[in-house]
């Protein structure tokens, strides 16, 4: 049976050189608006303690100001997308970076946890289409042949840098312990996104009525599912998953919104999204990648940042491990750069995983003195390996799309959007999850074997007590004292343990998804040679 016709093309619009100065304007403009929008998650990340102290409340509902603004920069594109095509580029545009500045002024009335969590979900609405400009941008005063091996590594490099290079921030903006210097910056770039976006203006499609009446009861059960996992998975290992019987319940209802979401769309004329393309072999494929990886990625996330602050390590003694990562990551984008064509890249995907398997086995064999400048090379080259890979996963979906036509567009970049949100949030979930179980086993196994040779806890605690005799006149102070370093020192080495067991996960993920993948490329060149060459009659 022949394949079907593809379907026709629109013609393209002719492209004009842009003035260098102009077209490094529309450049600048990308970089300010992709840290824009990703800067706000990763101070958030950064500094949930601090901010909880400010606001008055523990860290366990402060945690709940990430849900707030996770959850509608993972749902809201399935609907901006369609708001874009239908009144235009420009008023999409200006009305999204109005909003995020408006939303940076309100956040300087934050005063308690109740209107923190309403800021950060405004925080979250208006940076949710920022991604999007940030791309749009990038590409705009690039040629054809270039927008796609160019364009997209550093649009996806400076949207992916923002968490780690907040990170590494922090510390300067936090010196008087104040969350206000944050806002400031975050109200800052805003300011300047605002007058870049008014000034350099982007050539806009013309528009098209495309949205449905149905579109907002999908795109209800849709929020309502991304929101329920995003809330399980950023609390779950706060609350703890079997202490807490409402997590179950909000799994089920996530679970079951998103089914009906599927099965309304699935039987719509005029879908918000092709599912049934979605769930065609090419792109579970595509789809099982994107999710697979972002989530070995969310060890980035989760794993150094929470080893050394358990480790009881200070933000400014933390923040040369994450200017480490910056440059990385921007070095990741910048070479793929050089290397991006369609052809390679599965083999730019060796070589990112290549990179995250060697950088986290080199994270995992941290001694019980290990400090942040230890992990600065494995870390530096996982992030290497993370701009290296999402770029061409980006383009070749991309590819993909447009190929089939416009209207494939639009699943693709939620799908995109999707399993990158959801994938780092569901990531960093189950790696702080097993962190703290781990962390649990390897305590209880040490506390075990100390508590097997009494008599050498005992010489033990005695040689303590002895060292503090100069400082600590009463015998049974100082014993208590010695016995509290033991249980500090047991503490020190599971912790140290259990990251050393989450690196060792990330190498041993990425080495399978590496082996998966070289197979796969392997059946494609054996498939290809073994095929019957087409006669000359088809082929001509």
């Amino acid at each position: 049976m022949s394949e079907p016709a593809a379907p026709p093309q629109p013609q393209k619009a002719p492209f004009f050189a842009k003035p260098p100065l102009e077209a490094l304007g529309y450049m600048l403009a990308a970089v300010f608006i992709a840290l824009s929008q990703s800067v706000g998650q990763g101070f958030l990340m950064a500094n949930l303690r601090p901010l909880s102290g400010e606001l008055g409340t523990d860290l366990a509902d402060t945690t709940w100001l990430l849900v707030a603004f996770v959850t509608p920069r993972a749902a809201l594109p399935l609907l901006l997308i369609k708001i874009r095509t239908q009144y235009g580029l420009r008023h999409f545009c200006e009305a999204s970076i109005v909003v995020y500045m408006a939303v940076g002024v309100l956040s300087l009335w934050t005063t308690d946890l109740h209107s923190a969590f309403f800021v950060e979900f405004l925080s979250g609405v208006s940076a949710a289409p920022l991604s999007t400009l940030a791309v749009l941008y990038m590409l705009e005063p690039l040629p054809p042949e270039r927008k796609l091996q160019v364009g997209m590594p550093l649009a996806m490099t400076f949207i992916m840098l923002g968490i780690p290079l907040s990170q590494a921030i922090s510390p300067y903006l936090l010196i008087d312990g104040s969350w206000f210097n944050i806002l400031m910056l975050k109200l800052g770039m805003g300011m300047i996104s605002l007058y870049l976006v008014f000034r350099l203006p982007l050539v806009s499609a013309p528009r098209e009525k495309v949205i449905r009446s149905m579109d907002m009861v999908s795109f209800a059960l849709v929020f309502a599912a991304f929101g329920g996992l995003i809330a399980c998975f950023t609390t779950g290992y706060t609350y703890w998953w079997t202490a807490s019987a409402w997590m179950g319940v909000v799994l089920a209802c996530a679970i079951g919104a998103a089914v009906l979401a599927l099965v309304i769309e699935l039987h719509r004329k005029e879908p918000m999204l092709d599912i049934r393309w979605l769930l065609s072999p090419e792109m579970l494929h595509l789809t099982a990648v994107l999710l697979i990886f972002r989530i070995i990625l969310s060890e980035q996330s989760a794993g150094a940042p929470g080893l050394f602050q358990a480790l009881g390590y200070a933000p400014e003694q933390i923040a040369p491990l994450f200017w480490v990562i910056s440059a990385a990551s921007v070095a990741g984008g910048v070479a793929c750069c050089f290397v991006l064509k369609m052809p390679r890249v599965p083999q730019i995907h060796m070589a990112a995983l290549c990179c995250v398997v060697a950088g986290s086995w080199l994270s995992a064999q941290n001694a019980f003195d290990v400090a942040p400048r230890q992990l600065m090379l494995g870390q530096g080259i996982v992030a290497f390996g993370s701009s290296l890979f999402l770029p061409p996963a980006m383009a070749s979906g991309l590819v993909i799309a447009l190929s089939r036509g416009p209207k494939y567009l639009l699943s693709f970049i939620v799908l995109f959007i999707s399993t990158q949100v959801l994938g780092g949030t569901i990531g960093a979930g189950l790696f702080r999850t097993f962190t703290a179980a781990r962390t649990t086993a390897h305590a209880d196994l040490l506390r075990d074997q100390l508590m097997a040779g009494n008599a050498m806890v005992g010489a033990h605690v005695s040689q303590l007590a002895a060292s503090l005799g100069t400082a600590i006149a009463d015998p049974s102070e100082r014993t208590a004292q010695a016995l509290a370093q033991l249980a500090s020192s047991v503490n020190r080495q599971a912790t140290v343990a259990a990251y050393n067991d989450v690196f060792a996960v990330t190498a041993a993920l990425a080495f399978a998804v590496l082996v998966l993948l070289v197979l796969h490329v392997a059946r494609n060149s054996l498939r290809a040679r073994i095929a019957p060459e087409a006669p000359a009659a088809e082929r001509g």
